[in-house]
C-alpha cells in the first residue's frame, strides 16, 4: 500500500490495516512467510476475505508487512532517543527492535526471488528509511561519549544482520546474545 493510499484512509481503516499487518508479522515470526492466510486472519480477528480485499496476493501482504515493520522501526528511533536514559540505551533498544524486524522478514527473499526488481525496491526502501535512523542514534551516542565515533550506520546494521543469519534454523545459536556482544563492543 502506498503512503498516499494509507494517508487517504479513514482512521479506523488505518487502525484495522495496522492490526492486520501486526498480526501477519507475528504469524510470520512463528511460522514463516508461507504461513496459511487463515492463521493470519484468525490472529487479526478478521475473515480471510478481508485480507484478500486489502492484499490480493501473498506477495502484496508480505511486502506490506515488510514496509510496515521498516516504518515502525524507523519511527521508534526518535521516540527511543526521547524516552531512554541515554543515547546508548536508545541505540541498544533500537537494535533489539531491528533484530526483531530481521526475524520477521525471514523468508522474504525466497518468496520474492522471481521478482528481483520488487526485492531491490524493498531493499532500497529499507536502507533509505533505516540508515538515517541508525546514523542518528550512533551520532547521539558518540557525541555523548558512550560509543566509538568511527562507526558507520551501514557497518553496524550489516554486522547485526550478519549475526542474525541462520538463527531461525539452529536452536543452539542465540543471535540476540551475539548482537548484545556486538553492541557492548561499540563502547570506547
Amino acid at each position: 500500500m502506498s503512503e498516499e493510499g494509507t494517508k487517504g484512509k479513514r482512521a479506523d481503516a488505518r487502525r484495522n490495516e495496522k492490526t492486520l499487518l501486526d498480526a501477519a508479522a507475528a504469524v510470520f515470526v512463528t511460522s514463516g512467510v508461507e504461513a496459511p492466510v487463515r492463521d493470519i486472519a484468525a490472529k487479526a480477528g478478521v475473515g480471510m476475505g478481508t485480507i484478500y480485499r486489502h492484499f490480493p496476493t501473498r506477495a502484496d501482504l508480505i511486502i506490506a508487512v515488510y514496509r510496515h515493520q521498516v516504518d515502525a522501526c524507523a519511527e521508534a528511533g526518535p521516540e527511543l532517543l526521547e524516552s531512554s536514559d541515554s543515547p546508548y540505551e536508545a541505540l541498544r533498544r533500537w537494535i533489539d527492535l531491528f533484530v526483531d524486524f530481521l526475524v520477521t522478514k525471514h523468508g522474504l527473499a525466497a518468496v520474492l526471488q522471481s521478482d528481483n526488481a520488487g526485492f531491490e525496491t524493498l531493499h532500497t526502501y529499507f536502507l533509505d528509511t533505516l540508515l538515517p535512523v541508525c546514523a542518528r542514534l550512533l551520532g547521539a551516542a558518540a557525541k555523548a561519549g558512550e560509543i566509538r565515533s568511527d562507526l558507520e550506520a551501514l557497518e553496524v546494521m550489516r554486522g547485526v544482520g550478519n549475526l542474525c543469519i541462520g538463527a531461525e534454523t539452529d536452536p543452539r545459536y542465540n543471535a540476540r546474545k551475539m548482537v548484545e556482544v556486538l553492541i557492548a563492543g561499540l563502547k570506547p
